[in-house]
């Protein structure tokens, strides 16, 4: 794929300063603005890439063929081709102004390189030898924003750079949550973005297409980490059109079952199943057993929660055997994650989840989590702490009060280290386990501890 050459910067926003031009933009008239930018010798395939679509998306626009009323696509064509929302009657909300403020280049202005030097060099010497009166209070203020130009090709170098740093955030992410590298994930989503508008041949710009939807998939999950579930919902909804655009159903299958995870959190368990099922067809097609038994396992989660324990167990039977014919090593970077301790995990938690859990499903369930924390690596501190937040649960639900306050407090101990409200969110049913049994100090201690970290 070539992105014209002669039009290799973002669309001049003088292109929409024209009363008439601002005439169509209030009536929404796409078919209109695509003509426009046609005539001035923009590319149907630039502007595909610019906006999010498809180019038969954009061809079918030029022909009246489609009509774009949604506003979700109204506001991705506004800020791709550089058009102030408001000329569209569309909201302005905090990103329109980060857009407009701060995240487009300062204006140019001329500078004297000596003055400013020689400016550094007084303050330099007056911070060092302790004459200067520093202001800490200001240093919380953002420094002046530039962007950072992007390069005008992107190859093979560009694209490992941009998968290796998606693969460090995702990590750090595993290890101390979402919100200790959100805004990192979201920054390089914006850099990323940015090199649409670059020229590429057509197999860095389908790589690119699959490291977008990677980049927005973790942005969803760090949203979603840290309780911000629309933008999640925002950034699912770019990945999974960004992944089914470069033909990955691998990814398309991932996106689907982190959707279904953030609605499963979320208490709406119908809908979390119908996200999975979405994903389960895609999983099928991309014929990664890996990825079909990650939804498999989250499936049975789902209707373990829904009150069907044969579908449930069912489902995690055939988690079982996709996972036992898988080999990690071929699986795409976003689904590695899905070890065995995972799946031991998954199937402590759908015993858990059954709406009146027996001695027998406590039991297997305590012996499936301590299997997997068992061989649960350091990296993975998060699932750690969802493991022990439900081993615990498991022991006071099967008396061992003791068990349960200990392994309780391991639990707390990292939920208190991780940025995850996510996992603060995963002790509620410990803490409810625990009041029950409120005749035991050191489980009704472990109560106060949660619910003390919780209304934090």
């Amino acid at each position: 794929m070539n992105v014209d050459p002669s039009n290799g910067h973002e669309i001049s926003a003088a292109t929409w300063a024209p009363l008439t031009v601002r005439e169509m933009l209030a009536a929404r008239n796409i078919t209109g603005i695509y003509e426009l930018l046609q005539h001035q010798g923009v590319s149907q395939r630039r502007i595909a890439a610019l906006t999010g679509q498809s180019q038969s998306e954009v061809s079918e626009i030029l022909t009246a063929q489609r009509q774009v009323m949604a506003y979700e696509v109204l506001v991705r064509i506004a800020d791709g081709l550089n058009i102030p929302r408001g000329y569209m009657g569309l909201a302005y909300d905090p990103t329109t102004s980060e857009l407009t403020d701060t995240g487009l280049p300062a204006p140019y202005r001329a500078v004297d390189e000596g003055e400013d030097v020689r400016r550094l060099l007084s303050h330099a010497a007056a911070v060092t030898i302790g004459a200067a009166v520093v202001d800490v209070a200001s240093w919380w203020q953002p420094v002046e924003r530039t962007l950072t130009p992007v390069p005008q090709r992107i190859g093979d170098s560009d694209m490992a750079q941009l998968e290796a740093i998606t693969r460090s955030l995702r990590a750090t992410d595993y290890q101390y949550g979402g919100g200790a590298c959100r805004d990192a994930v979201i920054g390089q989503v914006r850099w990323a973005q940015r090199f649409l508008s670059a020229e590429y041949s057509e197999s860095i710009g389908c790589r690119l297409h699959l490291a977008l939807g990677d980049l927005h998939n973790l942005a969803g999950w760090t949203s979603f980490d840290v309780g911000l579930y629309g933008e999640a919902r925002s950034h699912f909804a770019r990945a999974l059109e960004q992944a089914k655009y470069a033909g990955d159903a691998s990814l398309v299958a991932n996106v689907l079952y982190r959707m279904g995870r953030l609605h499963l959190h979320r208490s709406l368990c119908k809908e979390a199943l119908k996200f999975f099922q979405l994903g389960q067809i895609a999983a099928q097609e991309s014929g990664c057993e890996l990825t079909v038994a990650m939804l498999c396992a989250n499936e049975a989660w789902t209707y373990a929660l829904l009150g069907d324990s044969v579908q449930a167990f069912k489902s995690l039977g055939r988690a079982e055997d996709e996972f036992a014919r898988a080999d990690p090593n071929q699986a795409p970077a976003w689904v590695r994650f899905f070890s065995a301790a995972d799946l031991n995990a998954t199937i402590g938690v759908v015993n858990l989840s059954l709406p009146e859990p027996t001695r027998k499903h406590c039991t297997a369930a305590t012996t499936s989590l301590e299997r997997g924390l068992a061989i649960r690596g350091a990296d993975m501190t998060r699932s750690k702490a969802f493991e022990l937040t439900a081993l615990a649960t498991s022991h006071l639900v099967e008396g061992d009060l003791d068990q349960g306050a200990a392994v309780g407090q391991q639990a707390v101990d990292l939920a208190e280290q991780l940025r995850s409200v996510r996992v603060v969110d995963r002790l509620a049913p410990l803490e409810a386990a625990a009041r029950m049994r409120s005749h035991d100090g050191d489980v009704q201690g472990l109560a106060e501890r949660i619910a003390t970290l919780r209304s934090g």
